[in-house]
């Protein structure tokens, strides 16, 4: 069992925690081959149809995530991708899936504050993990789910089986 620790102790070690391993993991991530994140599988079924509300509201509150790419050596901004062509959507697929693994490796990580914190410190981390990284698995989840709709379209549109809206 984890001594009992001052409320300042608990909340120094947690911001501590929560700061070193993101950089660690992070740092890790940006070291990854591009060719292990490379999201060439076929979209999931259903993502070229409709997503809803859930969705819209995901985007809705987007703007209020910060992308953590650029402050990282040989991290990227997920908005200076954000153009429609094929290989800058390729890119942007590969640094959705470099985010939610990050994001995916985070969130457990908070099981590790057991080690020193009582259990009251290791709920309240868990909490802030799930507040602060499901939010942005969800929305690199939705970003990769709508550009390989993109890239699917535009590869419909070069082979001829769907024209662009407006043409006969």
């Amino acid at each position: 069992m984890a001594p009992s620790l001052p409320a300042a102790v608990v909340l120094a070690s947690s911001a501590a925690f929560w700061l070193l391993a993101s950089l660690l993991v992070g740092l890790l991530a940006n070291r990854l081959p591009q060719a292990w994140l490379g999201a060439t599988s076929p979209p999931p079924p259903g993502c070229l149809q409709h997503q809803g509300r859930s969705a819209a509201s995901l985007r809705r509150w987007k703007r209020w995530i910060p992308d953590a790419g650029p402050a990282l050596p040989g991290g990227i901004a997920k908005a200076s991708l954000a153009r429609r062509d094929p290989a800058a959507l390729q890119r942007l697929l590969v640094e959705t899936r470099r985010a939610e693994l990050v994001h995916a490796v985070l969130w457990p990580a908070a099981l590790l504050t057991a080690l020193w914190l009582p259990a009251a410190g290791v709920l309240v981390n868990l909490l802030f993990g799930c507040l602060f990284n499901l939010p942005c698995l969800l929305l690199q989840r939705d970003t990769r789910r709508r550009v390989q709709r993109l890239l699917v379209l535009q590869q419909r549109r070069r082979s001829g089986r769907l024209r662009p809206q407006g043409s006969q």
